[in-house]
């Protein structure tokens, strides 16, 4: 025969240290309303099996009525766990577990029969694995595959609590058979539930190594990715443009005269620069793949068409941010930006050479008088770097402003009319 006055005890302690260490977790992060909720759920189903082991102790009232609805209300409150995981409302069917038996238990042929009100709890409870799972499925399975295990363990549970309600309905057992398959049964969930807590200890694992990634991988200021970030992408930029048979762009863009901005409003004021402009600009980029590349310099990486398409990316932001008010609260910044773009083909295209001419193309807007695009095709992308003068070449080299008049009789430099 089932003890089922120690199969209780044993579960009401593993429940109060389960709710301890949440509300330890909750205590460390009191913005995760999860933990909270996690560990209230565990600590109402000690308290509620507690009082249903006390049968015979305590009026039947606290023990049978009381403490299952209260054990069922801790279900309630995983599903509530579950829903601020993922920052969702709590929903009204999260109260069903407790709310059936509360219906159904005051009903005389269920209240005066022992087998009836195990059939109702396992029924309720069913309901409670249903709201879990559903709650589970809520979130974003594809990025966390771990909810798949988590939710077929409430789907297990759902099906083993509404198994054992459905054998005792049809079989009308006795008291004694009755306390030894609800007692089973009890337990089984019991033992689905710390393999469920195990499945969301991982889940939570999984989240938090995803944060800290994308951490290192983003620009603390700006929140668009930071030089690392930026790099990772070049190679999936590369093999799309090859798949579509695109050119592969790199643009660089540097915010004008940036220091006179810090020295003159301020440097939250240049905080606010940067910030802005990094919200529009990603905007214009194809997929994101946009970045701070340290300072006021920025980079986007694109699979363009040809030319033309990079220079109205690059064209639209230069021209967007030259009306874009940005405010310091007292008077408004003026803001203007030079770019400079690279191009090559997706089989030539190398990231450090891109990124150098894109670097050349810049200096020669810069030269241009600023708030300008300059773009190097193929064929400029592909020339090395200018050497600097050196009194033992014996050869004079071209210097930027020649670079620039160069660059306007090939029509590569676009500026505000």
């Amino acid at each position: 025969m089932f003890n089922f006055a120690t199969g209780l005890a044993i579960w009401c302690s593993e429940a109060i240290t389960l709710a301890l260490v949440l509300f330890v977790a909750w205590r460390h992060n009191v913005r995760n309303e999860a933990y909270l909720y996690w560990g209230l759920g565990f600590l109402l189903t000690g308290i509620g099996f507690a009082m249903v082991a006390l049968r015979g102790e305590i009026p039947s009232v606290l023990s049978v009525e009381a403490g299952n609805a209260i054990a069922l209300l801790g279900q309630s409150a995983w599903v509530a766990g579950f829903l601020a995981l993922d920052r969702k409302r709590i929903e009204w069917w999260a109260l069903l577990p407790p709310a059936i038996w509360l219906a159904g238990v005051f009903l005389p042929w269920v209240n005066s029969d022992y087998s009836n009100r195990v059939v109702l709890y396992n029924l309720a409870s069913a309901t409670g694995a249903t709201a879990l799972a559903m709650a589970v499925a809520a979130g974003d399975m594809r990025r966390e595959r771990t909810r798949i295990r988590l939710m077929g363990v409430f789907v297990l549970q759902g099906c083993l609590c509404f198994g054992s309600a459905l054998t005792m309905a049809l079989t009308m057992p006795s008291d004694i058979e009755a306390t030894n398959l609800g007692g089973a049964s009890a337990m089984a969930s019991a033992f689905l539930l710390t393999i469920a807590f195990a499945f969301t200890c991982r889940l939570i694992m999984e989240r938090s190594e995803r944060h800290l990634r994308a951490l290192t991988l983003t620009d603390s200021l700006t929140g668009v990715l930071n030089r690392r970030g930026l790099l990772g992408y070049f190679d999936g930029i590369q093999e799309r443009a090859h798949d579509e048979q695109r050119q592969v762009a790199v643009i660089l863009f540097d915010l004008d005269h940036f220091k006179r901005v810090n020295d003159r409003f301020g440097h939250q004021s240049g905080d606010a620069v940067l910030t802005a402009f990094a919200r529009m600009a990603r905007q214009y980029i194809p997929n994101n793949i946009f970045g701070r590349m340290g300072g006021e310099e920025f980079a986007a990486f694109a699979a363009v068409a040809d030319q033309t398409e990079a220079e109205a990316i690059a064209e639209a932001i230069r021209t967007e941010f030259c009306r874009l008010p940005v405010s310091t609260g007292e008077a408004i910044v003026p803001v203007t930006v030079s770019i400079g773009i690279a191009l090559a083909s997706s089989i030539e295209a190398n990231i450090d050479k891109l990124i150098s001419a894109a670097d050349r193309a810049l200096y020669a807007a810069k030269a241009a008088g600023r708030n300008c695009t300059v773009t190097f095709g193929e064929t400029e992308a592909a020339a090395p770097a200018p050497a600097t003068p050196s009194s033992t070449a014996g050869e004079l080299v071209p210097t930027v402003d020649d670079q620039v008049e160069a660059l306007r009789r090939m029509g590569t430099l676009s500026r505000a009319g």
